[in-house]
């Protein structure tokens, strides 16, 4: 990254969260703390809950230039957790509106046919990778990351891009996989918490709104304090 290695850097601005909104606007922007906590590894704008700026808001850096491409990297630049500074998320497709890097952010931009598009948020987020940028963040209460600290990270990868999309493809099926899993054990935990709610009595109730077949003639269930049981 550093010593013109894969990626260059690109302007970002510095709008505060009350600049923007979620209704409309002429530019899209990524703010730090969307990073941190809403957006996907692998950014798609027209998927991903991204605020305008203001309109009549303006910042040198908002120039065509600098507007967010497929395959670019945004960083965050700051946070008050070692295991966050520094995360990033690949710009995959930018959307039809502008998209900018906002506050506390850092754009890196590969160089021309370097990258496989995919392949730099594994890459990023890698072991070897991570300890990196976290040796290179600075601060006590907050940490920070400059480009120009994040520029001394080292970067190991094939050179060849069908071999960073055969590592991209075959990390992606697997997130494809946890994604499908995770959502089928959300399901199953809100069956058993439905189930939890019917199969014991409500408070002020004596039986559970749901029994098993067998034993819907059998009456009330016992009462016993605690101590009593």
């Amino acid at each position: 990254m550093g010593n013109g290695m894969g990626y260059t850097f690109r302007g970002n601005n510095s709008l505060s969260r009350d600049k923007l909104n979620y209704t409309n606007g002429s530019y899209r922007n990524i703010h730090y703390g969307d990073i941190h906590t809403k957006f996907a590894q692998h950014f798609h704008a027209d998927a991903e809950p991204v605020p305008y700026i203001n309109e009549g808001e303006s910042h040198s850096t908002i120039r065509p230039e600098n507007y967010c491409m497929a395959g670019d990297m945004v960083f965050a630049d700051a946070s008050e957790d070692m295991a966050d500074i520094g995360k990033a998320i690949e710009i995959i497709d930018a959307g039809d509106v502008p998209l900018v890097s906002g506050l506390h952010t850092i754009l890196a931009r590969p160089n021309k046919g370097s990258m496989a598009l995919g392949f730099g948020a594994y890459l990023f987020s890698s072991e070897g990778l991570r300890k990196q940028i976290q040796r290179e963040a600075q601060g006590a209460k907050v940490l920070g990351l400059s480009p120009t600290r994040l520029g001394n990270v080292k970067l190991y990868y094939p050179s060849r891009l069908d071999e960073q999309k055969k590592i991209a493809d075959c990390l992606s099926s697997l997130d494809d996989l946890i994604a499908a899993e995770t959502y089928k054990l959300d399901t199953f935990k809100t069956l058993k918490k439905g189930l939890m709610q019917q199969l014991f009595p409500c408070e002020g109730e004596t039986v559970p709104r749901l029994r098993f077949p067998e034993f819907r003639n059998l009456g009330e269930w016992k009462e016993k304090s605690i101590r009593g049981c």
